[in-house]
């Protein structure tokens, strides 16, 4: 797939699935020397993982600009895979031509030079949580996520929301995410997932993840959280 950028990152995911838990081992050690990119490996890949995995690589690429943990190399890979995500991750849905796969890996590549340098934030260890209680899969709720995240964020990423609007010449993030969730078909029912008694303990294994890692640019209280678990929870 073209999406984890697990090429070029110190992560490796690893599930307890006794525990319900989701988490990554880091090491620089896990980093080849050359990694190479073919893209003729994608060509059978059904849509639906080129849309889910592709907004996986743009969630990094957004979650590793907005963080307090860039440099100037991190900030131009992450706005970089964004306009290749956002020019090509379509048309690779749509017609599975040969180029705009060989695009979305290169992003894919970039969002995870990115994100394994500034890190990632919320919509990870949201996703993360559902991943280790539900098998929800990682991009589909990283696709889903992501403008829900955002929104709560707030003023806190407004002026890294301008500049990304900007570079990749889109009028406001937030929507366009959204209206590209609707063209690539991702949806996903959470209502019947998501239990609420379960709520409590998602958010445990959330600040969990964040609070001794991601430099994220605000903290959410367990409220707000319950708040983002909510609005999930109604979104088709």
């Amino acid at each position: 797939t073209a999406g984890t950028g697990s090429e070029c990152t110190v992560a490796s995911v690893v599930i307890d699935s006794q525990k319900n838990e989701k988490y990554a081992i880091n090491d620089p050690l896990l980093i080849p020397k050359v990694a190479v990119l073919n893209p003729t490996y994608l060509v059978e890949l059904p849509p639906s993982l080129i849309a889910t995995t592709g907004m996986d690589a743009l969630t990094h690429a957004v979650e590793a600009f907005i963080g307090h943990s860039n440099t100037k190399k991190t900030k131009k890979d992450a706005l970089d895979a964004m306009k290749l995500i956002f020019s090509n991750l379509y048309i690779a849905f749509k017609d599975q031509s040969l180029e705009s796969l060989e695009k979305m890996q290169e992003a894919s590549y970039l969002a995870g030079r990115a994100f394994t340098k500034a890190y990632v934030g919320y919509v990870h260890a949201v996703a993360h949580s559902l991943g280790a209680f539900y098998h929800v899969p990682h991009g589909l709720a990283n696709a889903l996520i992501l403008p829900i995240v955002l929104k709560k964020y707030d003023k806190s990423i407004y002026k890294k929301l301008k500049i990304i609007e900007r570079e990749t010449q889109i009028n406001n993030l937030i929507t366009t995410i959204i209206e590209l969730d609707k063209k690539l078909q991702i949806s996903c029912d959470f209502s019947s997932i998501i239990k609420e008694e379960d709520i409590p303990l998602l958010i445990k294994h959330i600040n969990k993840e964040v609070y001794p890692l991601y430099p994220v640019p605000k903290y959410f209280s367990d409220k707000e959280l319950m708040e983002i678990f909510q609005e999930l929870k109604e979104r088709k």
